[in-house]
């Protein structure tokens, strides 16, 4: 057996950012997935996102379910907090971490498999209470642990790759997460870098709940001609709304921006978006518009990216439930019984 062991030493030239780690430092382990999978690349996103925000490693906290996806935690961010849970209850798990210690950084790693089908209705939970907190969806199309059958978002009419044609409709994750009065929702693609980092340091730093579904391809059972969620297939029918730079508050960026329209949007920390609009009239503060745009885009089978809908002044599950500032995790047992009196007026307000 043939055990693949990531080096350790590090070339001193490599550039460091404000706390002085390199892009060494938020990797993982070496992948074990196939060669080319675009999960890889979503990998290569995160940790070029969280290095570029100089994000400590112990203060994010990544969690997932089943799946090809949800093996991809263990390639980035070797060392934050990590979390495997069964299948398609990783939401749960989120919520229950967020709710005992607000202080971490969450990330959620799905798959199409994990979320929109077993999942889903945990999915459906986590995003209506607004947990602060950004989910990626690693979207392929199939179950490739299993050999590749179609998943619940494969589209009608793709076709498998031994030939077989998908009569279901197809569940969209962002339609859904638009529904349910997502924060922050955008979607990408696995080999755009260009487009993907930036939309992660966006979800990163809103406070609420944020959706990214990346189109990743299956390059052992869904990279083929009839597969819509195939490399060539998404590069061809690609309709980007908009060019995303993400500008930390904490400290100026200067930047060569080509000439065109430019909207900045600043967030609760203090982080601003800024984007540059590509296509007329999108307005990504509009939730029915994003809705009716991805429909409509859809029906010409043209794939819609960018970021789609974001809300700047949204709030998170600890500002619906009122809850302290101090992580629950850190209250003593004082402050957790505060006594007789105390449930004397909550029963009194009950009344």
């Amino acid at each position: 057996m043939t055990y693949l062991v990531k080096p350790k030493l590090r070339h001193p030239t490599l550039p460091a950012n404000s706390l002085g780690y390199t892009r060494r430092d938020y990797e993982g382990k070496i992948s074990t997935l196939c060669a080319g999978c675009g999960h890889d690349a979503i990998s290569a996103a995160i940790v070029q996102a969280c290095w570029e925000l100089a994000i400590e490693p112990h203060r994010v906290a990544k969690l997932s379910g089943i799946g090809c996806s949800s093996k991809t935690p263990d390639y980035f961010l070797g060392a934050s907090h990590g979390f495997n849970s069964v299948h398609g209850r990783m939401p749960s798990v989120l919520t229950g971490a967020n709710l005992a210690n607000r202080d971490l950084i969450y990330l959620g790693v799905s798959g199409d498999g994990d979320s929109a089908s077993i999942g889903l209705g945990q999915f459906a939970h986590l995003i209506r209470r607004g947990v602060n907190m950004t989910y990626i969806v690693e979207n392929n199309g199939v179950y490739g642990l299993t050999k590749g059958q179609f998943s619940a978002t494969a589209d009608r009419g793709s076709k498998a790759k031994r030939g077989a044609v998908n009569r279901d409709s197809p569940i969209d994750m962002v339609a859904i997460a638009l529904q349910l009065g997502v924060t922050y929702v955008a979607r990408s693609f696995s080999g755009d870098k260009d487009q993907l980092v930036p939309l992660i340091k966006g979800a990163l730093s809103h406070r609420g709940s944020a959706l990214i579904d990346v189109l990743s391809p299956c390059v052992a059972f869904n990279n083929h001609p009839g597969s819509t969620k195939s490399y060539d297939y998404v590069r061809e029918h690609n309709d980007a709304v908009n060019r995303l730079d993400f500008m930390p508050f904490r400290k100026a960026i200067e930047a060569d921006y080509e000439p065109g329209e430019v909207i900045e949007i600043t967030q609760h920390d203090g982080s601003r978006l800024r984007l540059r609009k590509l296509t007329d009239g999108y307005d990504a503060g509009d939730r029915l518009a994003a809705i009716s745009h991805i429909h409509v885009h859809q029906a010409r089978g043209e794939i819609v990216t960018g970021l789609l809908y974001i809300d700047p002044a949204a709030d998170d599950l600890h500002e619906h439930l009122a809850t302290v500032t101090t992580p629950l995790n850190k209250l003593t047992e004082a402050e957790l019984c505060p006594g007789a009196a105390a449930l004397d007026i909550i029963n009194a307000e009950m009344r």
